[in-house]
């Protein structure tokens, strides 16, 4: 299942993202999304977990908890 993470603070990193996720289960893989000029997050990207239930577990637990100063939104991602 692919989440998307909201509202993050810039200076969250990828692999401090990765590690909060990763106490709910396995990540398939982690992405931020950067600036392309400066290379700085936008606030937001997206995490991937193969188990549906952990994938669920993690983004009930984590929407709406404040990181970095911030209450990010995590969501399932949609299809395009």
């Amino acid at each position: 299942m692919k989440l998307l993470i909201r509202n993050l603070a810039r200076s969250t990193t990828e692999a401090e993202v990765k590690e909060m996720f990763e106490d709910y289960g396995t990540v398939q893989s982690c992405n931020l999304v950067l600036d392309q000029k400066t290379n700085v997050s936008k606030g937001f990207g997206f995490v991937e977990m193969p188990k549906q239930g952990e994938a669920k577990a993690a983004m009930k637990a984590f929407n709406g908890k404040v990181v970095d100063g911030k209450a990010i939104r995590v969501k399932k991602a949609e299809s395009k």
